[in-house]
Parts: structure tokens; sequence; C-alpha cells
């Protein structure tokens, strides 16, 4: 527990550092993110809350190149997460892709298979897994993860899950891209 509290104390100080002032929510993401990713105080917000605006952080750097930054908070995000008592589909979805930020991809894979267990067809394990086949050029894995989703999409998203809605570009960009892979209008 001193642990957790050391790495929230060091996380609010670095990232206030190099986020400047407080700025207002205003919507914008990271491309197929969802999500904002404002310069906010740390101190102020639950363990979850903390996580996920580490994890902005982290898509936002990578969707710009930064790796400097990407290597510098994906560590932070995944020990932050690793405090959290119970992971949703939201939150595994996250560590997966930050598993695939750090090159870690039998962690992100162990997540997209722990989703699946957890709740069968859900979309974001084809993302993961997707998205760590892609970064790994496994284009055989790609093309099964492209195919399962559209197997699956319409019927999943169907269901209103909420964490759908948070990701939507991401759930668009990848049938997109599957369509494109896979020469399918579905």
């Amino acid at each position: 527990m001193v642990g957790a509290a050391a790495v929230v104390i060091l996380i609010v100080v670095l990232v206030s550092r190099q986020s400047g002032p407080a700025a207002p929510a205003t919507g914008a993401a990271p491309p197929g993110m969802g999500g904002a990713a404002p310069a906010i105080d740390l101190s102020s917000m639950t363990p979850r809350e903390q996580a996920d605006r580490l994890f902005d952080r982290v898509m936002q750097a990578s969707s710009q190149g930064d790796s400097s930054q990407v290597s510098f908070f994906t560590p932070m995000a995944l020990q932050t997460y690793g405090t959290l008592d119970g992971l949703d589909a939201d939150a595994r979805y996250h560590v997966g892709l930050l598993e695939i930020e750090a090159a870690n991809f039998p962690a992100a894979l162990a997540q997209a298979d722990t989703l699946q267990q957890l709740s069968p067809g859900h979309l974001f394990v084809m993302l993961v897994r997707g998205e760590a086949a892609r970064r790994s050029g496994d284009a055989a894995a790609l093309r099964r993860a492209y195919r399962s989703f559209l197997d699956t999409a319409d019927q999943e998203e169907a269901t209103g899950k909420q964490e759908y809605a948070a990701h939507q570009r991401a759930l668009d960009a990848f049938r997109d891209a599957a369509r494109a892979a896979l020469g399918s209008a579905r």
C-alpha cells in the first residue's frame, strides 16, 4: 500500500510538471482512443481515474510519435492499473494496449484471453489481438482478429455496452481496417 501511495505521488508530480497548468476537458482525444486527455491534478482523482488519465497520456503520446513519453508513462500506467481491485472490460482493454506499447505482446494477449473468458465475443478482445498482431508482424493473427471482429461486431455492438461508446472511434477504425484488409463491405 505504501508503494502504491508513492507511485501516485510520483505520478502527480511528474504529470503536473510535464502537463503544465490544468485545463478544462475539451472532449479531444487521440485518434481512435476516445476520452479526453487534459492536463489535470491526479491527486483529486480515484485510483481508476488516475490509471485512465495515464492511459490517455500514453495513447496521446503514441499517436504523436513521442516514444520518450510512451516509455516514461507506460510503466506508471501499468503499475497504477495493477493497484486496482478487479479490472472491468474497459480497464483490461487499456492494460492490453499499454502492454502493446511496451512491446509485451504475451501480456497483451493474456488480457485479451482473460476478457474472452469473462465476456465471450467482446470486441475489445479482437482489438487487442489485432493490434498485438499488427505490431508484432503476425499477418495471419491479424487476419483472424479482423475476421472475428467482422463476424461479431454488429451483434455485439447492439448490446449497447458503455465501453463501446467510449471507444467508438477505435471500433470504427478497426472495422474499416478489417474491411479494407479482407475486402468485405460488411
